[in-house]
């Protein structure tokens, strides 16, 4: 079992520097308490045990720090920040006949009525979403 606890300490690990996120750190704190209980000759059954509970209680203590961490610095990218802004219809929306564009941000977007509702040329609208390469607009 000794080769064992050593070969998933090793395998977590590695699994850990090759991803971007946390995934497997838990579990090799978990496999160390499993390698110090077979060090002590406990029964496989306990080491198992042990690695289940030491893995359980440090995702447990550590999830929400490294949850709101992660989350902290999200910013949005690219066209997120768009949305809930305000951009200025610069070629009439009109969903029937696929056409419209707005301008936001110095650059100019397709757009679509998120409602159906035609706008006209100056019109100032607000950005509900983006699908592909159109911003979908809804009345301010």
């Amino acid at each position: 079992m000794l080769w064992l606890w050593i070969v998933l300490i090793i395998a977590f690990v590695v699994i850990e520097a090759v991803t971007t996120q946390l995934v497997t750190i838990w579990f090799a704190v978990g496999a160390i308490g499993g390698l110090i209980a077979c060090a002590f000759d406990l029964r496989i059954w306990i080491q198992v045990l042990i690695f289940v509970a030491v893995s359980a209680i440090t995702l447990l203590a550590t999830r929400p720090f490294v949850k709101r961490f992660s989350e902290a610095h999200r910013e949005p990218t690219n066209a997120d920040r768009y949305i809930g802004k305000q951009a200025i219809v610069v070629e009439p929306i009109d969903n029937i006949h696929s056409k419209g564009s707005v301008t936001i941000g110095g650059l100019e977007w397709t757009a679509r009525s998120a409602s159906g509702k035609r706008f006209d040329k100056d019109e100032v609208v607000t950005v509900q979403a983006i699908e592909g390469a159109k911003l979908i607009v809804k009345a301010e």
